[in-house]
């Protein structure tokens, strides 16, 4: 009968110190769990700079004489955990495909002969007009994949007969079909 035992603090401080190893434990757990059921994307705009025209005005593919067109370059990555579709794209709020001037410019015009400075690699060229070519992201009702990790630059047209001018702040709004919205603001030159 001269066995000591443990006091009841100490009984206490042991059961305690158990129970937080075991909570920790189960939070770490479930937080792996919840990030396997949990996808999301998310769209980061790493550069976004615009470029005027460098060569003549009114030349093949842009849509009227006299007339500024400039060149707005996003790229894009995505750094969600699942896919990205884009599916609009909306300039100062409004539609890409309501600008009547811009609809005019065809994808083969946005080359760097006539916007100096246009990179050209990995580039998907924004256009509402018929004249497609392959690579090209054509509004309305299309849309473009952005798998996890990657990134795309996207050239978007304006022409000044749409209401643009040099110095103007001008947003540019990516919509996905997650319904996400991802803007941007870039100032013409």
């Amino acid at each position: 009968m001269r066995t000591k035992a443990i006091s009841p603090v100490i009984a206490t401080v042991i059961i305690v110190s158990v129970a937080i190893a075991i909570a920790v434990a189960v939070a770490f757990w479930m937080t792996g769990i919840t990030g396997l059921f949990t996808r999301y994307e998310k769209l980061e705009v790493v550069n976004a700079y615009a470029i005027a025209n460098s060569s003549s005005v009114g030349t093949s593919g842009f849509s009227a004489k006299n007339e500024k067109v400039w060149a707005i370059v996003l790229t894009v990555k995505n750094t969600g955990t699942s896919d990205a579709t884009l599916d609009a794209l909306f300039i100062n709020g409004k539609p890409f495909e309501v600008f009547e001037n811009t609809s005019l410019i065809n994808a083969t015009a946005l080359t760097s002969e006539n916007f100096t400075g246009l990179p050209s690699t990995g580039v998907v060229k924004v256009t509402s007009s018929s004249a497609k070519k392959p690579g090209d992201w054509t509004l309305p009702g299309g849309t473009y994949s952005l798998p996890v990790g990657k990134q795309v630059t996207l050239v978007i047209p304006i022409a000044s007969g749409d209401g643009f001018s040099s110095g103007q702040i001008v947003e540019v709004k990516i919509h996905t079909a997650a319904g996400n919205e991802y803007p941007k603001s870039v100032q013409l030159p």
